[in-house]
Formats: structure tokens, C-alpha cells, sequence
């Protein structure tokens, strides 16, 4: 898109900053940003590249104020109506699972319920969360599918965390996440999802594309708000080194 003239803002210490100081891109690190929305909140990048629509870290707020932000979300496991919103990544991934299936939620929040839906589906459960379930074992182990629900959206250096996810899942694996994708700049001006202070990075379906294709998995797009990536199987080759390492 064709960028307007620079506007000088200022950010939360009272700086002057320039509105096209975005930095590289936090998920494929590319320095090509063009300018995509300002608001009197934050301004917000767009990468040439991959297409991640993102804010300028200074605009994150400190731990202890994503924190509090967290704190305030009422999720309950027994709340039928959150349990019909999960429902949007359960069910079309929920059908691409083995019996048995061992799954891991990362960002589980401060109540952790599609967990509890997959193992009351018969789907083993780790969870995951830097604020509410800093359990780092889980790291040590691999599984069948990775799920992430409303999460992506808040990381700080996507790419590091998806990275992570990706490589404890297991080839043939499925990662479901659920986010809200950005649609073009004009919709993006009066997105209410863009206004959550925690909300950092924002997803297109181009973003999701270009994912898979550094993977070399498979997108499926299963909702306006969920994808499913999957993780090549492995070669027989791959299996046979497996077999002979020591």
C-alpha cells in the first residue's frame, strides 16, 4: 500500500518517535514495513513479506500490566456458551485426530477449558502458559497436535514461540490455532480486535500461507478465525536414521 506522509507520534514515555520507526518484522525479520494504520492508541506495521501486521514493541506493555489484563478474562470450563466458541477449533481438528491422540495447549490462560473439553474427548492433555502454567517440562516432550486458542495475537517475538510449538510436534502433527485474521486496511481502521492493549501481532491468511510454506505443512483454512497446519510425516529415510542412531 502506498505510504502517507510520516507523522511524528508520541509514545508512553512522552518521546517523539517517527510513525515509520517499526523495527523488522518480529515473525519473518524482514526490514521491508510499510506503514498500515494510526490510531491515537498505537500505529502498526505491515510486513511486505509475510504480510504479519504488527505494533512497534514500544508499545508493550510490562509483564505485570499484560498480567493484569489477563487476570480480568472470565474463562470457565462449565460455561456452555465459551465451550460453543472453543468448539470452532475442536471440531475440525477434534476429526483429524487418531484415537488417543496426545495434545498440548499452549497459552492455556487463567482457565484452561479446551484442555478440559480434549480430555473429556479421550485426548490426553499438557498445558502451557507463561503466566498460569509455567509448567517448562512440557518442552521435553513431543505430541500429536499443538493447540492455541486466542493467543497468538499477544506474543511479543512470534516467531520464537511458534518455532517452539513446532518442533515438539510430532511429523503428521497438527497445530490449530484460533485468532482473528486481518482482512485489508480498510476493515483494520475500525477492527475492535486491533484496540486490546495485549493484542500485538495480527494474522492474515497470507501471514498463515507463508508459515506453511516455511514448514512445508499444510494449511487448512477451517474457519474465519481458526487454521490447521500440519506437519509433514516423515520419510521412510528419516525413520531408518532414526532406527540406527545409537
Amino acid at each position: 500500500m502506498a505510504e502517507g506522509p510520516v507523522i511524528p507520534l508520541v509514545d508512553v514515555c512522552g518521546e517523539i518517535r517517527n510513525g515509520a520507526d517499526f523495527g523488522p518484522c518480529p515473525l519473518c525479520h524482514a526490514s521491508e514495513v510499510e506503514v498500515w494504520h494510526r490510531d491515537a492508541r498505537r500505529e502498526y506495521g505491515c510486513c511486505a513479506v509475510c504480510r504479519l501486521v504488527f505494533v512497534p514493541s514500544r508499545y508493550f506493555l510490562s509483564q505485570e500490566a499484560e498480567r493484569a489484563c489477563y487476570d480480568q478474562h472470565q474463562n470457565d470450563p462449565s460455561d456452555s456458551a465459551y465451550r460453543r466458541f472453543l468448539s470452532r477449533l475442536f471440531d475440525p481438528l477434534v476429526a483429524r485426530l487418531r484415537p488417543g491422540a496426545r495434545g498440548l495447549d499452549f497459552g492455556s490462560g487463567p482457565g484452561p477449558t479446551l484442555s478440559v473439553m480434549l480430555n473429556e474427548a479421550g485426548f490426553p492433555m499438557a498445558i502451557y502458559d507463561p503466566f498460569y502454567a509455567p509448567h517448562e517440562e512440557v518442552w521435553q516432550d513431543c505430541y500429536d497436535f499443538v493447540t492455541t486458542t486466542e493467543v497468538v495475537e499477544h506474543l511479543h517475538r512470534p516467531m520464537v514461540d511458534l518455532q517452539r510449538v513446532w518442533r515438539v510436534l510430532k511429523p503428521g502433527g497438527w497445530l490449530g490455532i484460533m485468532t482473528k485474521r486481518v482482512l485489508d486496511a480498510e476493515r483494520f481502521a475500525t477492527w475492535h480486535y486491533k484496540n486490546d492493549p495485549t493484542h500485538v501481532v495480527f494474522y492474515s491468511e497470507a501471514t498463515f500461507a507463508w508459515l506453511a510454506t516455511q514448514w512445508s505443512a499444510k494449511l487448512i483454512v477451517a474457519a474465519s478465525d481458526v487454521v490447521l497446519l500440519q506437519k509433514a510425516a516423515a520419510s521412510a529415510a528419516d525413520v531408518n536414521s532414526s532406527r540406527n542412531e545409537p
